[in-house]
């Protein structure tokens, strides 16, 4: 069963006009990311937050963001974030509702658990009973909050500043914006270690490369209380680790000197994902744990432990040391059965250091005494003769009985062996029917055979698992056409989110913007045409420079001191000077090298509804004289042979900036390029900083040494959801800065008079310059360029 949009008429109908307009986008991604039961729950949520009335914001961003969601977290708990929306609503705005949703993707990425995601509702319940005025400033300060806290710790700093500034609202809005004293000495206490989040991609490789094969790994919040006493656990075949870990100090040996270093919390990480796995690869049989005692159960689980770390060590054998390093030390003086289960433990991990025990003899002659360890159930027996051997030596001895609490191993690598007793194992069906829903779409390129002979799944929608694709144009005789051109739809590319630079809180609002690629629409190129044809005296003058310019193989560099040979005329000037008594020149040599041009740029082009406004005293409108000016520049730069593409941009709030490809770079400046910006128009705003982020990552894929951005505009940035005219005119300078540190130079060429304040400090001094006379924009902008990258 799927789920085509088009069918969706009643739903689709009750969702405000902008939501149907980017629907359609941010369905393409929803359709990758969920089931078609997800699909239907992700629709009638959309419905349900608009009828709250609490603003479109509310639904577009859930609209946007609810795909994030469902894959970092699961489609399930998508219900379960509309209801606690809509059981917030009573109490507090909508611009923070849509906060909430706008930075729900982000949160889930980085819990990463759907438990996690529920634990993390009920922080935001908690701020909202205790803290109202400092839900909103803890929002915007979320992403610098889950950098440097667990989810535990992030409910702790909560709990404190919702204690101390219970009466105080102002005090609220402060420590939960993270602008008071108190607030920042919370946060440094409440941080730790290394975070689960910031070293998964690295474990993930660790495994895949000691394996051969992924494992799923989870975080769990521990700390809620104390993490200390936290452990590693699998579940459903997934790999539970802490969602942070602290350095572990150095074990002190029995004379009170130092063991070993200390073992970093990466390393730790490391210890337990390997332990983890090794279960998971040598461990496939479930024992019973019905009528065993405290002391057998951890008998066996000791056992099974170290059977399946030796099989490990047996493959790698520098695991040994790395789990050795993690061992409590030994006790000289055994107290009670925990001592000698501990020094046992780590007998059979250094066998070269064997343990003079009795017990613990026993136990090593048991453990050399089973030569096939692929046999889990011998664990079981082993580990009974082992629980029978030492409750006969506590007795003797007097010690207290074994206590599961006090005696159990205290190694912070090893799980806790509930996977060892799980009776029901691994649903095989279940997994592998959740792991069809949550695979990824995938598009296969065949030939033209493998379609003709395919039978097509004619009710397969945008949410089927594979899509075939035919690389060449299928031409039909009959209709002097191609099946694509006849019945073909050209694809939505997926919604692209952006942050956006908040300078009010120095930091970045993540996946803030969503910049949503356009078809552009086809029109008669005739007026393209004329515009060259009207301007030849300009294109003459320019070919002197095009011809400078134009690659020219090898050069000659002549009159140098160093050169591969002699160069005759100077050498000659030189000999003469020389019989003159005068000083001869050295500079006798010369050199041949090649000169080559290794620059892609990109012309950004505004289209804001601005554009349309007519020059002053001219008939023209300022969008006719800038297609005009790229006109002359694309043909320029066709002439020079410099790779380039020819973009435009406005945008309809930071849901919908529109992004229109009038050129790439890998398409001539011919017909279809031209009838393309033949039908260009100028339209709503100017987010700057959100078309620039994506300009830089449309040129980062090419493989040119230097990369230019040539932004053309006619007015400071400003959109329809932004009242402070500082805002986005700092995010654009940030978005400049940040291209700058990535090797892409950016250049302003603005058509306001009174722009030379705000340009320069978006672009920086030296960087922009200001037309006063828009009419000579088709002349000056191709010489521009020329003088840019002489």
């Amino acid at each position: 069963m799927s789920i085509h949009l088009h069918d969706q008429h009643e739903l689709l109908a009750e969702l405000p006009p902008r939501a149907q307009e980017l629907l359609p986008a941010a369905w393409q991604e929803a359709a990758r990311a969920m089931s078609p039961r997800g699909l239907d729950n992700y629709l009638k949520g959309a419905r349900a937050l608009h009828q709250l009335g609490r603003g479109e914001d509310l639904v577009l961003t859930y609209l946007q963001q609810m795909p994030h969601l469902a894959r970092a977290v699961g489609e399930e708990e998508l219900p379960g974030l509309v209801q606690f929306l809509l059981g917030m609503a009573s109490r507090t705005s909508g611009q923070v509702l849509a906060l909430i949703a706008g930075t729900s993707g982000t949160v889930a990425e980085r819990l990463g658990d759907a438990s996690l995601w529920r634990q993390y509702l009920s922080v935001l319940e908690l701020v909202l009973a205790q803290a109202p005025r400092g839900l909103r400033p803890m929002l915007e300060q979320l992403d610098r909050l889950l950098g440097q806290l667990t989810l535990g710790g992030l409910r702790r700093w909560v709990m404190w500043g919702a204690n101390a500034y219970r009466s105080d609202f102002e005090g609220q809005q402060r420590y939960f914006g993270l602008a008071s004293p108190d607030a920042l000495a919370v946060l440094q206490q409440e941080r730790k270690g290394t975070l689960l989040v910031d070293v998964q991609r690295r474990l993930n490789m660790y495994l895949r490369a000691l394996w051969g094969r992924d494992f799923v790994l989870r975080p769990t919040a521990g700390d809620y209380e104390q993490r200390q006493g936290l452990r590693p656990f699998i579940d459903q075949m997934v790999i539970h680790l802490a969602d942070a870990y602290d350095d572990v100090p150095a074990n002190p040996s029995s004379d009170g000197s130092t063991e070993a270093a200390p073992v970093s919390a990466l390393e730790l990480y490391r210890a337990a994902a390997a332990h983890c796995a090794a279960h998971l690869v040598f461990g496939q049989t479930a024992l019973d744990d019905s009528g065993l005692s405290p002391l057998q159960r951890a008998l066996v689980e000791a056992v099974e432990d170290a059977r399946v770390e030796a099989l490990a060590i047996a493959r790698f054998p520098g695991l040994a040391a790395l789990w050795l390093r993690l061992q409590p030390p030994p006790v000289a003086e055994p107290a009670h059965c925990g001592d000698l289960l501990h020094r046992l433990v780590r007998a059979w991990l250094e066998p070269a250091r064997p343990d003079p025990h009795p017990w613990v003899q026993q136990g090593l002659a048991a453990w050399a005494a089973w030569p096939d360890r692929d046999d889990a159930q011998r664990s079981l027996s082993t580990g009974l003769e082992l629980a029978a051997s030492l409750e006969h030596w506590r007795l003797q001895h007097g010690w207290a009985p074994f206590s599961a609490r006090h005696d159990a191993l205290r190694a912070p690598y090893r799980d806790d062996n509930r996977y060892l007793w799980q009776a029901a194992r691994y649903d095989e069906a279940q997994a592998l029917q959740a792991d069809w829903d949550s695979r990824q779409q995938v598009r296969r390129k065949v030939n033209i055979m493998e379609m003709v002979n395919e039978v097509d799944v004619e009710y397969a929608g945008d949410d089927a698992q594979e899509i075939w694709t035919l690389p060449t144009e299928y031409w039909l005789d009959q209709e002097g056409v191609t099946i694509n051109s006849l019945l073909g739809r050209a694809p939505l590319a997926d919604p692209v989110h952006y942050p956006e630079w908040d300078y009010q809180i120095q930091l970045h609002r993540p996946d803030w913007v969503t910049v949503q690629e356009r078809h552009v629409e086809l029109a008669d190129p005739a007026p393209v045409q004329a515009v060259l044809e009207q301007n030849k005296p300009v294109i003459a003058r320019l070919k002197y420079l095009i011809e400078a310019l134009a690659p020219q193989g090898l050069q000659r560099i002549r009159r140098i001191e160093d050169g591969d040979d002699i160069d005759l005329d100077p050498a000659l000037q030189a000999l003469l000077d020389w019989r003159l008594g005068r000083q001869p020149d050295p500079r006798i040599m010369q050199r041949r090298q090649r000169h080559e041009r290794d620059l892609a740029l990109l012309v950004l082009l505004d289209l804001s509804e601005s554009a349309n406004e007519k020059v002053r005293g001219q008939e023209q409108t300022v969008l006719e004289l800038t297609r005009a000016a790229t006109i002359l520049l694309a043909e320029t730069l066709r002439r020079i042979g410099d790779p380039f593409a020819l973009h435009g941009f406005c945008s309809d709030g930071r849901h919908d900036v529109h992004y229109h490809r009038f050129k790439g770079f890998d398409e001539p400046f011919a017909e279809l390029a031209q009838a393309r910006l033949a039908a260009m128009q100028a339209r709503y705003s100017t987010r700057m900083g959100a078309a620039l982020r994506h300009a830089g990552a449309q040129l980062r894929r090419q493989p040119q040494r230097k990369r230019l951005v040539l932004v053309i505009t006619d007015g400071a940035p400003a959109d329809r959801d932004v009242t402070d005219p500082q805002y986005l005119r700092l995010d654009a300078q940030r978005a400049v800065q940040e291209l700058q540190r990535d090797g892409t130079m950016c250049y302003g060429l603005s058509l306001d008079p009174r722009a030379d304040g705000y340009v320069e400090r978006i672009f920086g001094s030296g960087h922009y310059s200001v037309i006063d006379r828009v009419e000579r924009l088709p002349e000056r902008l191709p010489q521009l360029y020329l003088g840019l990258t002489r």
